[in-house]
């Protein structure tokens, strides 16, 4: 059981973190622009959700040629749904873990992307179906395979 002692020496130490700047947000916000009754985009949400991000989905999907167009994402690399993180664009179903290494190494590109909807993919599940193999392309200056993946899993780099 906890005690009132105990508690306040709590509270008091997270108030101290938090005048320090010590953040206790989960990870940084995904903005996510998609089709709302899109299930397979709302499963990439969830995974993304998961993975300790925070996640704002914006829009009724209307505008996501405006916002793929805005963010400079090459047509050839364009999947159902677009997101923003940290100044940088993610398009389509890019795993987490592919997005937390992205986003601690800070390269010098404009994004990550998963080309059109691989199944196994976050979001893109079937069960009784052998996963795909895909790329995780990032673009900007140039454009390189940042990552491969069978379905969730990371094939060796």
């Amino acid at each position: 059981m906890i005690r009132r002692r105990e508690t306040l020496l709590g509270l008091s130490a997270v108030a101290l973190l938090s005048r320090a700047g010590v953040s206790f947000a989960a990870g940084p916000t995904v903005v996510v622009t998609k089709d709302p009754n899109c299930d397979c985009c709302s499963g990439w949400v969830e995974h993304i959700r998961q993975a300790g991000f925070t996640v704002e989905v914006r829009g009724d999907g209307s505008d996501i040629q405006k916002v793929k167009a805005r963010y400079g994402v090459p047509a050839e690399l364009a999947a159902c749904h677009t997101a923003e993180v940290s100044g940088y664009v993610i398009e389509g179903h890019v795993p987490a873990s592919a997005l937390h290494r992205f986003l601690k190494e800070k390269p010098n590109a404009v994004g990550l992307a998963v080309r059109g909807m691989p199944v196994g993919s976050p979001g893109m599940e079937v069960p009784d179906t052998p996963p795909d193999e895909y790329d995780v392309i990032l673009f900007g200056h140039n454009r390189l395979v940042y990552a491969q993946f069978r379905g969730g899993v990371e094939l060796s780099r």
